[in-house]
């Protein structure tokens, strides 16, 4: 299930941290806490800028800190497979080809590519899964002004955004 990290004389399972496991156990069960909150998600638009990230500890490990020039954005990815036209011609419905493509690109690729386009001016950092329901996908995506005095400043950050350039 999890990969093991060697660490010193004993091995010791890389796990989700705790807040992880709490936030993976609250969609699982479907709490009303988190059922609230996506309501509310419902109504917003498919890209929504928030002031911070609902996975704290996930998105500082994609690089995300609390400092100007930073955003976070979380998007709304529809689910459904594509849709190709009928064919006019006569044969059977098993040949038609119509059902059953798929996208090559998984519905987080799809998340940070529409983030991308809107924010053209910002370098991604990373992206991860929130929530999803029985009609869409919702991701948080991290991303960096590399312009922005404050990011530049940042070693780290620079580093980061060089690496995914």
């Amino acid at each position: 299930m999890w990969k093991s990290v060697i660490k010193g004389d004993f091995t010791m399972p890389d796990m989700p941290s705790r807040q992880d496991q709490i936030w993976i156990r609250l969609w699982k069960e479907n709490a009303p806490e988190l059922r609230e909150r996506i309501v509310g998600w419902r109504k917003q638009n498919a890209i929504t800028r928030i002031d911070k990230p609902s996975r704290l500890q996930r998105a500082r490990r994609l690089g995300y800190k609390a400092k100007q020039g930073i955003i976070v954005v979380r998007m709304r990815v529809g689910t459904g497979g594509m849709r190709k036209q009928r064919p006019t011609g006569g044969r059977r419905p098993k040949h038609l080809g119509v059902t059953r493509i798929k996208a090559d690109d998984n519905m987080k690729t799809v998340a940070e590519r529409r983030v991308s386009e809107r924010y053209p001016n910002m370098k991604l950092l990373g992206s991860y899964f929130i929530y999803k329901d029985g009609k869409h996908y919702w991701f948080e995506v991290i991303l960096a002004d590399p312009d922005h005095p404050r990011v530049a400043q940042d070693k780290e950050l620079t580093k980061r955004i060089s690496q995914t350039a």
